[in-house]
């Protein structure tokens, strides 16, 4: 990926001077300049304006991130933009325009501090391979400040775009696999279980999927993610290691950022992949009343997979596709993520991939045993890596530019 062209600005309501500052570019890269912004009068209305070369791209995708302290941090949940210079289709030229609908994401705020960063990307990503969605690279707004939610923080993170698996990996593929590594080689620590052939596999370790992803790369004729030295020479097949990783190839787990971006399917400041009310109708879990939220007229679990032998898993792609294509992003099974549990960062941040360790790894999504507080696109929580659960299982994700 080339470097993203980036310039700050502000003025506004809160009207601050105007700040300006690019990062340093190659010649092919993507340039932002002379960004201005106004508020109509009588209106919270912000429009903004910049000019964008490119020399080599016809079009590009331009986003936006607020900061209300003076650009210590960017983490202002906005997404209230519109104009045709704002989204995914951008074309070079001067004086791009974007409007911000103040009113609709910061109301009743008024502050001399407040900065805009205009980002302009020009990387492109090939058709996904098959089996997998696209998820756009740009920004989105982690985290949840619904309902007075505290263990995930909003913030801005930008993301590169990647490729995932639309479905949870099914027992049938996971044992395709799994059958074909134990036969080069690889050992794991569980086999696997599932209800079905196409239903998620379940109790399966994080150090498990990890090697399964590996061989899934081997299988596929592709270079692996994962290595257990620091050179990425040896391959991880065995063991219980905290493993090196090859960014740019092979399949790998989704970090915790880029797994709540697929998520959110292109919805902001929603709880769920398709707004902010769940019921039995959306995803396979277990109602309850203690969530006004929660609005299934069948409460308990599910009732068209509850058979009395659990787990009560559902058939992959049972429910309606996210804004992204991928299917039981809330529901069914837990999804084991690449970051060691930790505490976030507050500013913008660029791909992050958590702590450097830690005890537990993360695992996101909700199950079929689980609330509807579980099932939040926000929702984030760890469990030790070694341990396989009947409610935990997996997706993944290849970087771009693969075949």
């Amino acid at each position: 990926m080339k470097p993203i062209g980036q310039f700050w600005a502000a003025r506004m309501l809160f009207l601050a001077a105007l700040f300006a500052i690019s990062l340093p570019a190659d010649a092919a890269a993507p340039v932002v300049s002379n960004v201005r912004s106004s508020q109509r009068m009588g209106t919270k209305l912000v429009d903004i304006y910049y000019d964008l070369v490119d020399a080599d791209s016809v079009k590009l995708t331009v986003t936006v991130a607020v900061s209300t302290n003076g650009g210590a941090s960017y983490d202002l949940p906005a997404s209230s933009f519109s104009g045709t210079g704002y989204g995914p289709s951008v074309t070079p030229g001067g004086n791009k325009k974007i409007t911000w609908d103040a009113e609709a994401d910061w109301n009743g705020h008024f502050s001399a501090n407040v900065r805009f960063r205009v980002i302009a990307d020009d990387s492109t990503v090939p058709p996904a391979p098959l089996g997998m969605a696209l998820i756009p690279a740009g920004l989105f707004q982690m985290g949840d400040s619904l309902d007075g939610y505290a263990y995930a923080p909003v913030h801005t993170v930008n993301v590169s775009g990647f490729y995932m698996d639309k479905n949870l990996v099914t027992k049938a593929l996971w044992d395709e696999v799994y059958q074909w590594a134990v036969g080069q080689g690889y050992s794991f620590d569980n086999a696997g279980s599932g209800k079905g052939a196409t239903h998620p596999v379940q109790t399966v370790s994080w150090y498990d999927v990890v090697k399964w992803c590996n061989a899934r790369s081997e299988k596929e004729g592709r270079v692996p993610a994962y290595y257990t030295d620091a050179g990425l020479s040896v391959r991880y097949r065995s063991g219980q290691v905290a493993p090196y990783v090859n960014w740019s190839s092979g399949y790998r787990l989704p970090t915790e950022a880029e797994w709540e971006k697929a998520a959110r399917g292109g919805l902001s400041g929603k709880r769920f992949p398709w707004g902010d009310t769940i019921t039995h109708s959306q995803a396979n879990y277990y109602s309850d009343s203690y969530y006004a939220y929660d609005i299934s007229p069948t409460r308990g679990y599910h009732p068209s997979y509850n058979d009395g032998v659990t787990p009560y898993t559902s058939p992959v792609g049972a429910f309606a596709a996210n804004g992204y294509g991928l299917y039981d992003m809330a529901g069914n099974v837990f999804e084991w993520c690449w970051d060691w549990y930790g505490i976030y960062g507050s500013g913008l941040q660029s791909d992050p991939r958590g702590p450097a360790s830690g005890s537990h790894r993360v695992f996101r999504g909700g199950g079929w045993n689980g609330s509807a507080g579980y099932c939040r696109a926000a929702y984030r929580y760890g469990y030790w890596p070694d341990y396989g659960l009947n409610d935990i299982g997996f997706r993944s994700v290849l970087p771009p530019g693969q075949p």
